[in-house]
């Protein structure tokens, strides 16, 4: 009976993981597809109207060594980022703030209040890595 009630369990796990990302992969298609394309490999429908190319969404760990970086990820989504690298052609997706807020780890020991919909796009982004991350950090 025990063995029965953790298999249910895990399978409730991923199940709620399963949506997590079906959920960001839907805010993902909704906010960014037009321009880094519905395989996130920056090859959009308005990809070649704009001054510089969408990056590739699918190799942001490779960039960076197999290192995913959450929060710089997250401040990209949200904007913060755009007050120190603007660019006119990477919209400020407010849309992603809205909503509930969950705990989040940053990662140096604080949790900080953080809107469920800018994780949720973050963490579908990190399941697309090609290849997956071998380190992470906040």
């Amino acid at each position: 009976m025990i063995v029965a009630s953790i298999g249910i369990s895990s399978v409730a796990t991923i199940s709620a993981a399963d949506e997590f990302l079906d959920l960001g992969k839907d805010l993902f298609v909704e906010h960014c597809a037009r321009c880094h394309g519905i395989d996130a490999t920056g090859k959009g429908s308005d990809a070649n109207d704009l001054k510089t190319q969408p990056a590739d969404l699918t190799k942001i760990s490779e960039r960076r060594g197999g290192v995913w970086p959450m929060l710089e990820v997250m401040s990209i989504l949200d904007g913060y980022l755009k007050v120190q690298e603007p660019r006119d052609d990477m919209p400020i997706i407010t849309e992603l703030n809205d909503g509930p807020t969950v705990e989040f780890d940053t990662g140096n020991g604080l949790v900080a209040r953080t809107p469920s919909r800018l994780i949720e796009v973050a963490e579908y982004l990190e399941s697309i890595q090609s290849p997956k991350p071998e380190r992470y950090v906040p």
